[in-house]
């Protein structure tokens, strides 16, 4: 999938349509997406991507949960 297509993938899992992903919201698509240790893997996600301390992931900070998602998660997620 591309990146476009990841962050497309993300805002159905935005069930409070504020644009932000949280850990409880992450931890539902990567248990949607056959996950195990969800709860675990979305708490290091979003410490991951989470440069501002919010809590949440946000788009400036999508990049660094593709990162996430491609090395941990093990998804192909590419440029185009």
């Amino acid at each position: 999938m591309s990146v476009e297509e990841f962050k497309e993938w993300l805002k159905q899992f935005d069930v409070d349509g504020d644009g932000r992903i949280s850990r409880g919201e992450l931890r539902e698509a990567i248990c949607r997406r056959g996950g195990w240790f969800t709860t675990l893997k979305a708490g290091r996600a979003v410490r991951h991507a989470d440069r501002d301390s919010s809590g949440y992931v946000d788009d400036a900070e999508i990049e660094n949960l593709v990162a996430f998602a491609q090395k941990d998660l093990e998804m192909k997620i590419t440029a185009w």
